[in-house]
C-alpha cells in the first residue's frame, strides 16, 4: 500500500457516519484503499467519492465490499467516468447488500448494458430507495429496461433519469411501467428527446397512476399534441401529480390553452412550470383565466 493510500486508508478508518472526499483525484487506487477501509469501519453511513476518476476498476473494489459492509446507507459515486463493467459490479454487488438506500452514479458513462445490470438487480433488491442516473448514456434501450425492473419493484422511491438520450421509445416503455408502480415519488425525465408521442403515452399512464406526485419533464420536445394529452390527464388525475415540470419544451398557445382548461378542473397540482416554451399572448391569456375562474397553482 503506498503512502497515499494509506492516507486514505486511516482517514476512512477513523471516519464517523460521514465522510466526503470530493474532487481529489482519487483514482482506482485510492478506491481500493477506501474500499478495504469499509470492511472493517463500523459506523460510516454515507460516503461521497464524487469526481475521483475511480473508473470501473475501482468500482469494482467498491463493490467487494458492499458484498460486505452493513453500515453504508448512501454512496455517491457522481462524476467518476464509470462505465458498464463498473454497473455491472456494483448491480452484482447490490444483489446481496441488504443496507445501502441510496446511490449516486449521476454524470458517469453507464449504458444499456449497464443499465439492464442495474435492472435486473433492482428486480430483486428490497433496500435501494433513491437511483441517480443523471447524465449517463442509456438511450432508449437501457430506459426499457429500467422500465421493466419498474414494474416489479416495490422500494424505488426517487429515480433520475435525465439527460440520458431518452426518446419516444424509451419513454413510451416507461409509461407502461407507471401503470403498473406504485412506489415511485420522484421522476425526472428532464433534458431528454421525449416529443409528442412520449408525452402522450405518460399522459395516459397518469390517467391510472394515482401515487407519482413529482414528474419532470422540462428541456424535451413536447409539442401542443403532447401538451393536449398531458391536459386531459390532469382533468383526470385528481389525487395523485402535485408537481410538474413542462418548462423549456415546444408548447405553443393550443397547448397552453389545454392546460388551462384542465386547471379549472383539476383540485391538485400545486407546482407547474411552462417557462422557455413558444407559448404567446393567446396562451398566456388562458392560463391567466384560469386562475380567475378559481384554479390555484401555489
Amino acid at each position: 500500500m503506498s503512502a497515499r493510500q494509506r492516507e486514505l486508508y486511516d482517514k476512512v478508518k477513523n471516519a464517523r457516519e460521514w465522510f466526503s472526499l470530493h474532487d481529489n483525484q482519487i483514482g482506482e487506487d485510492g478506491a481500493r484503499a477506501i474500499a478495504e477501509t469499509l470492511k472493517v469501519n463500523t459506523t460510516l453511513t454515507k460516503i461521497n467519492l464524487t469526481e475521483n476518476q475511480i473508473g470501473d476498476a475501482g468500482a469494482r473494489a467498491i463493490a467487494e465490499t458492499l458484498r460486505v459492509n452493513t453500515t453504508v446507507t448512501d454512496l455517491g459515486l457522481w462524476k467518476n467516468q464509470i462505465g458498464d463493467a463498473g454497473a455491472h459490479a456494483l448491480s452484482a454487488a447490490l444483489k446481496v447488500n441488504k443496507t445501502l438506500i441510496k446511490i449516486d452514479l449521476n454524470g458517469n458513462q453507464i449504458g444499456d448494458a449497464g443499465a439492464q445490470a442495474i435492472a435486473e438487480t433492482l428486480k430483486v433488491n428490497t433496500t435501494l430507495a433513491n437511483l441517480g442516473l443523471h447524465n449517463n448514456k442509456l438511450g432508449d434501450a437501457g430506459a426499457t429496461a429500467i422500465a421493466e425492473m419498474l414494474k416489479v419493484n416495490k422500494m424505488l422511491t426517487s429515480l433520475s433519469l435525465d439527460n440520458n438520450q431518452i426518446g419516444n421509445a424509451g419513454a413510451l416503455a416507461i409509461a407502461e411501467a407507471l401503470k403498473v408502480n406504485k412506489t415511485l415519488t420522484w421522476l425526472n425525465l428532464s433534458e431528454n428527446q421525449i416529443g409528442d408521442a412520449g408525452a402522450q403515452a405518460i399522459a395516459e399512464a397518469l390517467k391510472v397512476n394515482t401515487t407519482l406526485p413529482c414528474l419532470v419533464l422540462q428541456q424535451n420536445q413536447i409539442g401542443d399534441a403532447g401538451a393536449h394529452a398531458i391536459a386531459e390527464a390532469l382533468k383526470v388525475n385528481n389525487t395523485g401529480l402535485i408537481v410538474l415540470f413542462l418548462n423549456e419544451n415546444e408548447i405553443g398557445n393550443a397547448g397552453a390553452q389545454a392546460i388551462a382548461e384542465a386547471l379549472k378542473v383539476n383540485t391538485t397540482l400545486i407546482v407547474l412550470l411552462l417557462g422557455d416554451n413558444q407559448i404567446g399572448d393567446a396562451g398566456a391569456q388562458a392560463i391567466a383565466e384560469a386562475f380567475k375562474s378559481g384554479a390555484e397553482l401555489h
